[in-house]
């Protein structure tokens, strides 16, 4: 699963509506046809898709913990 931000109005697969500006989490196939359809333009980088947070695993097990 990749989560993505969407550029505009989107409704998946199971008929739920999402606006532009959402964030939703979507498989590579689903991503493939949004990029293609000119519905998401890039990967967001977590949550806040700003790629100003961390970008690797910093929980337990992880080099920097």
């Amino acid at each position: 699963m990749v989560y993505v931000k969407l550029e505009s109005d989107w409704t998946d697969g199971n008929g739920v509506s999402h606006s532009a500006g959402d964030s939703v989490d979507v498989d590579a196939a689903t991503l493939a046809t949004l990029q293609a359809e000119g519905i998401v333009s890039e990967q967001s980088h977590g949550p806040g898709g700003d790629g100003k947070g961390p970008d690797k695993w910093a929980g337990p097990g992880s080099s920097g913990v």
